[in-house]
């Protein structure tokens, strides 16, 4: 369950860094939506957090967020596609899958 967790909590992550480019930080039904996502995307990494281990964990949810930000960057907002930033995504994506494959989800604490 802790894996469902953390990837729910990265989805929220995007959508957060999503809305945050769309309407900033001002006092808009947009941004306080975005900012409710925000304590979602925190809620649900604590609870995550319970089982996983702590490095596992952020470098997850974190390169969820880094991965999911930057194609919703690529397909809502017309950021550039150029082949080093997708070798680098593909990176990330190798990073975290490594991740997964290799930690155990056993209580850490």
């Amino acid at each position: 369950m802790a894996w469902v967790y953390l990837v729910a909590a990265g989805a929220c992550e995007v959508v957060w860094a999503a809305g945050l480019k769309k309407y900033g930080f001002k006092p808009t039904p947009g941004s306080a939506f975005t900012v409710a996502v925000m304590l979602l995307s925190f809620f649900l990494l604590d609870r995550a957090m319970k089982t996983l281990p702590l490095g596992t964990a952020y470098v997850v949810w974190t390169g969820i967020g880094a991965v999911g930000s930057a194609v919703v960057g690529m397909l809502l907002f017309k950021e550039p596609r150029d082949a080093a930033r997708l070798a680098c995504i593909a990176l990330i994506v190798a990073g975290i899958v490594g991740l997964k494959w290799f930690s155990p989800a056993t209580p850490t604490g």
